[in-house]
């Protein structure tokens, strides 16, 4: 389907740099709006409420001095252990956040607070029971995280689960999983997403605010390397199992982790490190204006080659 009015028009290439813990601040948020792709970051990566409203200031200080400047978004955990929920809410209200994406929960009353100043809602989904859900709660978007994304990620196969999803769900459909280059951008739209959703590939950039060391193990990193556990925070996510070695732990021998607590993810996620499958498609750490550029560039070129081919055809 077309894209919502607020993001029509307002997109040099159909993505979204997706909110990542610990690893998104103002500067990756606004380096990426004032490229043209949509720059997103989670309220949970500043300590309190307070810091969090005065990131927002922050952002929107720097893209209104902008013009033509691509929407941010947030993402907001909804999770009964997150003790920030109702808080960090009203600051998004109060400062009309454009895009707010949720996890580890869909709840109508979230998504009527967003709705209240026209903002959009989007919900991450691993399998169609939870799209569903969202679905029911009056989101304006499913992020449909497949098979290879770093994070909280899924295991079905995105040829399964978008289709499954497009079936009873006919808002903004956006798919995550492997995706590290503008060709696969494309990629996902040809597949039926009307927008693509990539973290990993921003954890290398010079404005992620993540140590050097992570960057590196990034660019060095191979889809083997790649573990999917649910033996870290209490949910199944991916991490590189090189960081897991380096903070002392057998990959092969992980003890079971208890129920996801918000309290205790910073501490598991600090030092063993998050990425998706997509790491053997990045070999550089670029500021990420110029990342936004050549995935833009990129994209441009898959459409514009997939174009002359149907014509021929």
């Amino acid at each position: 389907m077309p894209l919502p009015d607020t993001l029509r028009g307002r997109l040099r290439a159909p993505a979204i740099a997706a909110p990542m813990f610990l690893t998104s601040g103002p500067d990756l948020v606004v380096e990426v709006c004032r490229s043209g792709l949509l720059g997103t970051f989670p309220a949970l990566n500043q300590r309190t409420t307070d810091g969090f409203s005065a990131w927002l200031d922050e952002i929107a200080q720097r893209l209104d001095e902008v013009p033509g400047a691509a929407p941010y978004g947030v993402n907001l955990i909804v999770h009964r252990s997150n003790p920030r929920v109702q808080a960090d809410l009203e600051v998004i209200v109060r400062h009309r956040v454009p895009l707010v994406i949720t996890s580890l929960g869909a709840i109508s009353d979230v998504v009527d607070a967003v709705h209240s100043y026209g903002g959009l809602v989007f919900h991450d989904v691993v399998n169609v029971r939870h799209a569903q859900k969202a679905a029911e709660a009056g989101v304006d978007g499913i992020i449909a995280v497949c098979a290879g994304a770093g994070g909280h990620a899924g295991t079905l196969s995105p040829f399964a689960l978008l289709p499954e999803i497009r079936s009873f769900f006919s808002g903004t459909l956006v798919l995550s999983g492997a995706i590290s280059t503008g060709r696969q951008i494309a990629a996902a739209r040809m597949m039926g997403a009307d927008l693509a959703y990539m973290g990993t590939r921003f954890i290398a950039t010079q404005e992620a605010i993540v140590p050097e060391a992570y960057k590196e193990m990034v660019v060095g990193a191979h889809a083997a390397d790649i573990m999917y556990t649910p033996n870290i925070s209490g949910v199944p996510a991916s991490f590189l199992r090189p960081s897991l070695v380096a903070a002392g732990l057998d990959p092969d021998n992980l003890p079971s982790h208890s129920e996801l607590d918000m309290h205790n993810e910073a501490r598991a996620w600090k030092t063993v490190w998050s990425a998706g499958q997509g790491v053997g498609s990045i070999d550089d750490v670029p500021p990420a204006a110029e990342l936004c550029r050549t995935l833009i560039s990129e994209y441009r070129s898959a459409i514009d080659e997939l174009a002359e081919e149907v014509a021929r055809v």
